[in-house]
């Protein structure tokens, strides 16, 4: 294959970029297992100023479906039971005053099954943002005729561009197999 040409590298890492948003985004949705990730997104109140739970608190996962949170000040433990109790995580937290607790549930096969479709929603939306950058690359393309750039060299580019849109919308598929299988094996 040709050398990739540089007029395509900035759509390649906006790809890439949609690539790996979608990667966080599926590993703070929670399948049977707990994860610590789901937490990445929560905040906390800390002296004022709303700071991320991993810089406040020790997370670990000590069993299967268990987080455990280690505030480094003991103050904290209600900051952070808070700031869960109002996340989307859906979970309440117990707390033996220094230490707090998620349990997650088993997951009925209801909630794996919207969970699934969720996972696949997400999926197509980053496949649309693929979309997107490919019909941007191929105007940015066009606009180059009145560069004295031949057809044949604007055909070439925007065939490399569909090239680079095939891999990333199939890795896109195969990323949304992976996590609904996760969450569809009890």
């Amino acid at each position: 294959m040709a050398k990739m040409d540089e007029r395509i590298v900035p759509f390649e890492t906006k790809m890439d970029k949609t690539i790996k948003n979608l990667e966080s985004e599926l590993g703070t949705i929670r399948a049977g297992r707990a994860n610590p990730h789901v937490l990445d997104r929560i905040m906390v109140d800390y002296y004022g100023a709303p700071t991320p739970l991993q810089q406040v608190a020790n997370i670990s996962v000590p069993e299967a479906r268990m987080i455990q949170i280690q505030p480094w000040e003991a103050s904290m433990v209600k900051a952070i039971e808070k700031a869960i109790l109002v996340s989307d995580l859906g979970i309440n937290p117990t707390n033996d005053g220094k230490t707090i607790r998620l349990v997650f549930p088993e997951l009925t096969e209801e909630r794996r099954k919207e969970l699934v479709k969720d996972v696949k929603k997400k999926g197509e939306g980053a496949k649309v943002a693929i979309r997107n950058i490919r019909r941007d690359a191929n105007d940015a393309f066009k606009k180059l005729k009145s560069e004295d750039v031949s057809e044949d060299e604007i055909k070439e580019l925007e065939e490399q561009t569909q090239k680079m849109t095939d891999k990333y919308i199939k890795e896109i598929d195969q990323t949304v197999e992976v996590k609904s299988k996760e969450i569809l094996t009890v």
